[in-house]
């Protein structure tokens, strides 16, 4: 699968979302959207991302962009998390990989000396027209979403 590149159409996914719903590309067609990718929820720095973007959700649908978040954790975990952090966008669960895949955000890790795939924190803004616009990879969590806020602005 070719890696998606800045200024080129995302190709439509679907994933299944928090609250039943099914979340596609092509159903958020007419709206910028943000798509942030995290390694698993109730963890500090994925909990501390997921609450930065919650904090700044009313400026985004302000700016007319919509938020989701992907794992690979199910949605049942979604649905605790979200419930627990009170995030008001939907959380989608990508247990197959595939739009990690699509996005190439799966990167070899290593934890106390074991090594494993897991997705690296990366964030995606999409205009309405479904063009990638702007990436955002090997995120570091303080600053983030106010720094994706800045370029959903500029859209």
């Amino acid at each position: 699968m070719a890696t998606l590149e800045v200024g080129t159409k995302v190709p439509d996914f679907s994933l299944p979302a928090t609250d039943g719903a099914t979340f596609t590309l092509k159903g958020a067609a007419g709206k910028a959207l943000v798509i942030y990718f995290y390694p698993k929820d109730m963890t500090s720095g994925c909990t501390r991302e997921s609450q930065d973007f919650r904090d700044l959700h009313a400026a985004f649908r302000k700016a007319g962009v919509h938020i989701v978040g992907i794992s690979r954790d199910s949605l049942a975990s979604h649905e605790k998390f979200k419930s627990k952090e009170q995030l008001p966008f939907a959380l989608l669960s990508d247990a197959d990989e595939r739009v990690c895949k699509l996005f190439d955000v799966i990167r070899e890790k290593s934890l106390y000396g074991r090594k494993y795939l897991g997705i690296d924190r990366s964030t995606f803004l999409i205009d309405k027209r479904g063009v990638l616009r702007q990436e955002w990879r090997k995120v570091k969590v303080p600053g983030h979403a106010e720094e994706v806020l800045e370029a959903a602005r500029a859209l």
